[in-house]
């Protein structure tokens, strides 16, 4: 075992940071009223839950009576979905998502599907895009609601929001988006976007686990998943997570920062330099993903020949944490239906990698990595059945 250590699996989660822990601390003894009381240790809490609403609205310019928080990005997927299909379910029962989905976005649909809901799942290009014209195409008039993500978490392919967005208002059709991979890493504007809702997650931005947010454009309604007090504006019941709200603020407070300052540009270069080594230091590797049109820190790749989950393993071992693809997945046996539904055969799906860096990522980490991959690629191709002839 490598006395290096090296993680590499920032979209399946990132560490809390320092600053934002720090915040959240009095909230578990200190500062511990109830937010819905009136008294003055309820009306402390309160004022910083609103604050904290008030920071993640800015990150990506909404209004903060816009930001509902709940339990997590999974929560808020389904609360945007299931929510809009009740309350529109008298104006059409037709809904239409993509192939490559988050699992929280696909179940839900599929969910609806047996409630008497149709569902349109449309297919993506060898990139991980949604083809624009088949969006528009697929666009009935019993339509409510399409859901394609930002940004893909296998892949890191971002997709032309703006354009099924307007595709959405052209129609007269909700537009939902998870952005849970997305916020606090690009910059998204939604007084600009035509996006009526969309998912965000802290633990992927250096805040905790375990809530989330879901923005709801002004005007738009939805009816709640979970009943009981009224909290969230009528819309999620139940005693606010303070302390995880606090820490949601402070991570969008660093994401904005992180925008403003260059720090994701700066990613974005490292990225490169990983992607690139990869490409020239291994042979029979292919890129998954767009090469341009994805995340600043998701590098993603299938080789050839090769399981794996091995290759994980041995990746471990030298000290490196890297992901076959969705974290929510990873306990399967299955190729990635990410990868299949790009395009890819089962077999070249079956070694898939995905390496994604942090904002404490260093040159030296990268360069870590591409000394230690293309050994490991050459051991377990050697063993491989699959392997080319001579």
């Amino acid at each position: 075992m490598s006395s290096r250590k090296v993680y590499m699996d920032h979209s399946a989660t990132t560490f809390v940071d320092p600053g934002v822990l720090e915040k959240m601390l009095p909230f578990f003894s200190e500062k511990y009223g109830n937010p819905n009381s009136v008294h003055a240790w309820g009306r402390e809490v309160r004022s910083c839950v609103d604050e904290a609403r008030s920071k993640v609205a800015a990150l990506v310019n909404a209004e903060p009576r816009e930001i509902l928080f709940t339990g997590g990005g999974s929560e808020a997927d389904n609360l945007a979905i299931k929510g809009v299909a009740e309350v529109l379910c008298e104006k059409g029962r037709h809904v239409i998502t993509s192939a490559i989905e988050h699992h929280a976005v696909l179940d839900t649909v599929k969910w609806l599907g047996r409630h008497g809901f149709e569902v349109t799942v449309l297919p993506v290009d060898r990139d991980g895009l949604v083809d624009v014209n088949q969006f528009r195409d697929a666009i009935r008039k019993d339509t409510i609601l399409a859901s394609v993500m930002f940004a893909n978490n296998e892949v890191g392919t971002v997709q032309p929001i703006r354009e099924l967005g307007n595709i959405c208002r052209e129609k007269g059709v909700l537009f939902h988006t998870d952005a849970v991979q997305a916020a606090g890493h690009i910059p998204i504007d939604l007084k600009e976007l035509p996006v009526d809702l969309m998912t965000m997650a802290a633990h992927k931005m250096y805040g905790p686990k375990g809530v989330g947010a879901l923005y709801v454009r002004k005007g738009v309604r939805i009816s709640p998943l979970v009943h009981g007090g009224g909290q969230e504006f009528g819309l999620r019941s139940g005693t606010e997570n303070t302390a995880g709200i606090v820490g949601f603020g402070a991570a969008a407070e660093l994401g904005a920062r992180r925008l403003l300052n260059g720090d994701v540009d700066k990613e974005r270069v490292l990225r490169d330099r990983l992607i690139d080594g990869v490409l020239e230091r291994v042979e029979d590797v292919r890129l998954t993903g767009h090469r341009t049109l994805r995340l600043p820190f998701h590098a993603s790749f299938c080789i050839r020949y090769i399981e794996g989950e091995a290759m994980l393993l041995r990746l471990d071992f030298a000290g490196i944490g890297a992901s076959s693809g969705s974290a929510c997945t990873s306990g399967s046996l299955e190729p990635s239906y990410v990868l299949l539904a790009m395009g890819l055969d089962h077999a070249t799906a079956h070694g898939s990698l995905r390496l994604t860096l942090g904002k404490d990522t260093v040159v030296e980490d990268i360069d870590y990595i591409l000394e230690t991959l293309p050994p490991i690629v050459q051991a377990l191709r050697a063993m491989s059945p699959f392997k080319k002839n001579g």
